[in-house]
């Protein structure tokens, strides 16, 4: 039995005729750059993570980038973060010339540990950026208690975690921004790059909405340097055929995720944890388990996809070796980076196909 890690394609073939047809009328309507299916998605998304503005970009990458340049951060600079998420999170820091400073993560989320926030800051920091990691999000009560006594900027990277929820409020809805990814492989994925910021802070979404055209307002008038920051209609287009799904594509995946929850329970497998304040969507079911890099060879010769996220925490990358940090410096991250394993979670998996993941993975052990 072949069992991918994502299966686009079972998907796409539910929904295709819509996409086409969407497509379809951005190609007819030869409006290529902006126009109503990115204003439309944009008000969508909005809505569907309880926040008053969104602003469409062209990836992930670029909501955080922009997000972080609309906020003025920039040279002398810092921003806390985890060191443990993908790369684009410490990316755009150290793009708009600002410090990374890293934070280590708790063990049972892999989420950024609030208690370490407070002796990270100095006078120079300007921002945290909490990550909302595999479907989770962070403790997001305790890191606006300290954010809000330092008076810093919250700028939650959601790239993973649309519509998930911390004590009912959704992810990218408590900090000052949220950083949303439509990239392919989310609960909510483009057909190509695609990203969003959304925010409740009016002030701040007039300047990303300058800084996503190149700072220009108006037209070829620039008081801001931007960037290239914009949606695609044509991403936004199959966006909102997607849209209406996701609620249940996310139920799916949670329910996938209780099923090998039971079948993995009392194994040597470490389950996900997922907070009571929290609802997860399970954008990646992770677990920890002893021989993992051994575990991946025997799942991919019997054609189980898997994936290591994360096999290097960013504060051992060698693009931030002058930043100074070593080998101990964020031990729980450390340790998560050599034990941690996505099993297949898309919302299209049958039972017949979880059964051969969990009998395979548990056989590996015998």
């Amino acid at each position: 039995m072949d069992v991918p890690l994502l299966d686009l394609k079972a998907q796409y073939a539910a929904i295709k005729d819509e996409v086409l047809a969407q497509i379809n009328d951005v190609l007819d309507s030869q409006q290529c750059i902006g126009g109503p299916k990115v204003e439309a998605i944009e008000k969508a998304v909005a809505s569907a993570s309880d926040c008053k503005y969104a602003v469409g970009v062209a990836s992930g990458t670029d909501a955080i980038l922009n997000t972080l340049m609309s906020l003025g951060i920039g040279p002398g600079d810092e921003v806390i973060t985890t060191p443990f998420t993908f790369f684009a999170t410490a990316g755009c820091i150290a793009r708009v010339g600002a410090k990374p400073v890293f934070v280590d993560i708790e063990p049972k989320t892999f989420n950024l540990d609030p208690t370490m926030i407070e002796a990270a800051i100095t006078e120079k920091t300007q921002a945290i950026m909490p990550v909302h990691l595999f479907g989770q999000m962070a403790e997001m009560d305790s890191i606006m208690a300290v954010a809000g006594q330092a008076s810093l900027a919250v700028i939650e990277d959601a790239a993973q975690s649309i519509t998930s929820t911390y004590k009912g409020h959704k992810a990218g809805s408590i900090g000052t921004a949220g950083c949303l990814s439509f990239f392919p492989s989310k609960n909510l994925g483009g057909i190509g790059d695609g990203g969003m910021v959304v925010t409740n802070d009016r002030k701040l979404y007039k300047r990303l909405m300058i800084m996503r055209n190149h700072g220009s307002e108006p037209k070829y008038y620039h008081k801001y340097i931007g960037g290239n920051f914009r949606l695609d209609p044509i991403q936004a287009a199959a966006l909102l055929v997607k849209l209406p799904h996701l609620d249940n594509w996310s139920a799916r995946r949670r329910k996938n995720a209780k099923y090998y929850n039971k079948r993995f329970k009392g194994t040597v497998v470490k389950i996900p944890y997922v907070s009571k304040d929290c609802e997860s969507i399970y954008n990646q079911y992770v677990i920890r388990v002893p021989r993992r890099d051994e575990l991946v060879e025997h799942l991919r010769k019997h054609n189980i996809g898997c994936e290591i996220y994360y096999p290097v925490p960013l504060h051992l990358q060698e693009c931030f070796a002058y930043l100074g940090y070593k080998r101990g410096d964020c031990p729980h991250a450390e340790a998560a980076a050599q034990e941690v394993l996505a099993l297949p979670i898309y919302p299209e998996l049958t039972d017949d196909m979880k059964d051969y993941v969990v009998e395979t993975l548990l056989s590996f052990y015998e």
